[in-house]
């Protein structure tokens, strides 16, 4: 928190509705600090790859709404456990009132998904610089892992001169939070936040920019 205070990066902050109960005071932290909640299912260890039609939407509409008491936001965006999903998740999202999901990482700008009704975004969400690949995946280097957001952020830079490009960066505290790492991601942050003509926003922002267009 400290860290992205210092910067003034507003966090998209990937939320189990289980947290809400047993960490009020990291959402109360977090509403300070103006976050866009993101819904991450009710915890990381029940998956929807074997719910049913029904099983899922009642599942999908118990955890929007933990999330929207304690927080005191509607979510706008959903990234599955795992990024776990069946075929009806995102019509079921689309239901919810969600604009946007986080589960696609194949494109480095949004687009829009086939739903049965409405309108469904797809924001991406890197997961070749994701820290939980590269630490533990991988097993890399701190140094490494700054010198691939600071190449990967140069790439899409100097894409971006011609049309906008998207770098999520997707972090654990538990990971890039240890004190022999949260250096190098200071490190990219720094070197981030000083170019010209770069949106430091949260994915909520990022959709509602789109969908806008």
């Amino acid at each position: 928190m400290d860290l992205f205070d210092q910067y003034g990066i507003r966090v998209s902050c990937l939320l189990n509705s289980d947290a809400c109960r047993f960490y009020p005071e990291i959402i109360e932290e977090g509403k300070r600090r103006n976050w866009a909640w993101v819904a991450h299912g009710k915890n990381n260890s029940l998956r929807l790859g074997d719910m049913t039609l029904e099983e899922e939407r009642v599942y999908l509409r118990e955890m929007t709404q933990a999330i929207s008491e304690a927080t005191g936001q509607q979510p706008k965006g959903w990234i599955g456990p795992a990024l776990s999903e069946t075929f009806n998740t995102p019509g079921l999202l689309q239901e919810l009132g969600y604009s946007y999901l986080l589960d696609w990482g194949c494109d480095d700008q949004p687009f829009l998904l086939n739903v049965p009704q409405g309108r469904l975004l797809s924001v991406p969400y890197s997961l070749e610089i994701n820290d939980a690949a590269i630490y533990v995946s991988k097993t890399l280097a701190g140094k490494d892992y700054a010198q691939m957001l600071i190449d990967q952020f140069d790439v899409l830079y100097q894409e971006g001169a011609d049309t906008a490009r998207m770098m999520g960066l997707g972090l654990h505290p538990f990971i890039s939070g240890q004190p022999f790492r949260i250096k190098y991601l200071q490190e990219a942050l720094a070197y981030i936040s000083q170019q010209k003509d770069v949106w430091l926003t949260t994915s909520d922002e990022i959709a509602e920019w789109y969908l806008n267009l």
